[in-house]
């Protein structure tokens, strides 16, 4: 049986010997909301909630999550996480005539900008750990606390606003492609899209439909994935010689995401010509960083188009090639676990298709170790584990099978 935050708070404040209304003065909480909690009535809060009851009790903030997220993330590939009823509430929220919504009563206390981006760094994060199940659980509450900042905001400070709301509505759509629930996602970057609008932020509006662009390659939605990514890389592309970290970063992504799109269009002409002018960009920005980098997602970097290289060329059935390129990889500090995560996946698929099947395994296996919830997720995996199950003429080995386990293959 699943334990939810509410579980965990009644059992760490009974612990404690404090009653509902001592926490609530001690953590500057209101009683109802802990109420709540604890009933189960509630089964998410903003992050600045649990940071203040977690702070009051004396315990880290993970340990209001507790076994919840290891229970879910055990969960089978295909099971419909639970986690997702509460992130569908808290994207698609029912409300009044009046505005106000037909389920919770706000939490005290408005929440501010920094507020809201504590909550946004410590959910990513989670995610970037690959604790999905963990992030599900915080992503009711931070959408709910983005859009009761975007409500309560008024002037420079409402842009500022929809630039959270944004990159929160970011964060719970590529959290939801990594778990295939493509509608889901489509609808959190919808409001991404939305809210990068009304902000006017030149970075966050290319953020948003560079993540927009990953779902339409989900969905083999090709043309439409390369049209949008061109069109905005048109729009923000900056001059080489005085651009900003943040301005080579939004451009040079979305490049990567066109040639993502044009290659699996078969248009591999297309796709290198991209990424040799991505590259140009990349070697400018250097290991230079910019300050939200990580926050939206955007891993562009020398390395970042490398990589693309070798997925083009697993794309284009050429292994030997994409084995070559992989071993002139130089890591970057911009990318991101999960995008260095795929590409050993390319590997392992490419070393499948050169018939070195302990050499694919043993990719698998590195990953199992230091991502098995990432890898669980992973429908790419899941075709590398059948793959190599099926050329091998001996029987399964041991490390094989708990792959097959671990996948659902």
């Amino acid at each position: 049986m699943l334990t939810t935050i509410g579980d965990h708070l009644r059992k760490l404040r009974t612990e404690s010997t404090l009653t509902q209304e001592r926490l609530a003065e001690k953590a500057g909480v209101s009683v109802e909301t802990i109420r709540k909690l604890e009933q189960n009535e509630r089964t998410s809060a903003r992050m600045s909630t649990l940071n203040k009851l977690a702070t009051a009790l004396g315990v880290p903030t993970t340990a209001l999550m507790g076994s919840a997220a290891q229970a879910q993330a055990m969960r089978e590939p295909n099971a419909e996480p639970l986690g997702l009823v509460a992130v569908r509430r808290a994207l698609t929220p029912v409300s009044g005539l009046d505005g106000r919504s037909v389920l919770d009563e706000p939490e005290i206390g408005p929440p501010t900008a920094a507020d809201v981006r504590r909550s946004i760094l410590a959910a990513n994060t989670i995610y970037h750990a690959n604790d999905y199940a963990a992030a599900l659980t915080l992503i009711p509450g931070l959408l709910d606390e983005a859009r009761t900042f975007v409500d309560i905001a008024d002037g420079d400070e409402r842009l500022a606003a929809h630039a959270l709301a944004s990159q929160a509505h970011q964060l719970a759509g590529r959290l939801l492609i990594q778990l295939r629930r493509v509608d889901l996602a489509h609808v959190a970057l919808t409001a991404a899209l939305d809210h990068a609008r009304r902000s006017g932020d030149p970075t966050v509006g290319p953020a948003a439909v560079a993540a927009m662009c990953w779902l339409l390659l989900r969905q083999a939605r090709f043309g439409e994935a390369e049209v949008l990514a061109v069109r905005t890389a048109d729009q923000v592309e900056p001059k080489l010689s005085t651009a900003s970290p943040a301005d080579l970063a939004a451009w040079g992504f979305l490049l990567i995401k066109a040639a993502s799109a044009a290659v699996r269009d078969a248009r591999h002409d297309d796709a290198r010509d991209m990424l040799d002018l991505a590259a140009a960009g990349a070697h400018r920005l250097g290991d230079r960083r910019y300050p939200d980098a990580d926050l939206i997602g955007n891993d562009y970097s020398t390395e970042g188009v490398h990589l693309m290289r070798v997925e083009a060329a697993v794309i284009a059935g050429r292994p030997d090639e994409a084995l070559a390129l992989a071993r002139q990889v130089h890591r970057s500090p911009q990318v991101t676990p999960s995008s260095r995560q795929r590409h050993f996946l390319d590997v392992a698929w490419s070393h499948v298709q050169t018939g070195t099947y302990s050499d694919a395994t043993g990719v698998l296996m590195d990953l199992r170790d230091r991502a098995p919830a990432w890898l669980r997720q992973q429908r790419y995996a899941r075709d590398i584990v059948k793959s190599i199950a099926e050329r091998r003429r001996r029987t399964m080995t041991k490390e094989l099978a708990e792959l097959a386990s671990l996948v659902g293959a």
